[in-house]
């Protein structure tokens, strides 16, 4: 590979252990207004579009009060995540200090990602914000906002770090490089791997060392 000149990261489950936060926001604020339970299952199925699309899919006659208490019970739990994972600081401190360029794209809202990076304290890492949306996802459509963003950066020099299958598909649709993230506990490794990222790392710590020497 290229020397790195460029980081994309994800942000649930790639920086920080969000998604057991967002299940419980879910369940807490959707259920009342349904009045019957939804399971981790069916919230995790609606994954892809922002929670703005979760909402709409599970409780459709009570979006606008959904999407509110969503977002503020989101804020509340947010102590179930209070930072990053274990590393993710020193990785981006090490990457913003060798001049490395860092965006993120992620599914998320813009609302419940700012109340992310404003709790993890990261959002001055990076330069470019992608968000999603309700409609449905939009990681490559994010990707190409960045691409053109980095303007004279050639995409052999650009990564995206990533925990899904969805991340993997994005980049290979785009043309640019994917490192598989599987540092979260609920990371699913053998069917990461069947969509062939470029690399998966199981730790911050192995994914700093391989990319160091390359920046």
């Amino acid at each position: 590979m290229e020397k790195i000149k460029a980081v994309i990261f994800d942000l649930d489950g790639t920086l920080g252990n969000t998604v057991p936060l967002c299940v419980e926001a879910f369940k807490r604020s959707i259920e009342p207004l349904i009045n019957h339970t939804v399971s981790e299952s069916e919230i995790i199925a609606t994954f892809g579009p922002s929670e703005e699309g979760t909402i709409m899919a599970l409780a459709p006659d009570f979006y606008e009060k959904g999407i509110s208490s969503y977002l503020h019970i989101y804020e509340q739990l947010h102590d179930m995540c209070p930072k990053p994972f274990d590393g993710i600081v020193n990785l981006l401190n090490v990457l913003k200090n060798s001049n490395i360029r860092l965006a993120m794209v992620t599914g998320k809202g813009k609302y419940s990602t700012e109340i992310s990076l404003k709790k993890f304290d990261i959002s001055h890492f990076f330069e470019k914000i992608e968000t999603g949306h309700q409609s449905g996802p939009r990681k490559s459509e994010g990707l190409l906002a960045v691409l053109k963003y980095f303007g004279d950066i050639p995409k052999n020099k650009i990564i995206y770090v990533g925990d899904a299958p969805s991340d993997i598909l994005a980049c290979k649709n785009v043309g640019v490089a994917i490192v598989a993230a599987t540092w979260a506990d609920a990371a699913e490794t053998e069917k990461l791997e069947k969509f062939m990222p470029d690399q998966i790392f199981s730790t911050v710590t192995d994914f700093t060392n391989w990319i160091v020497p390359r920046i």
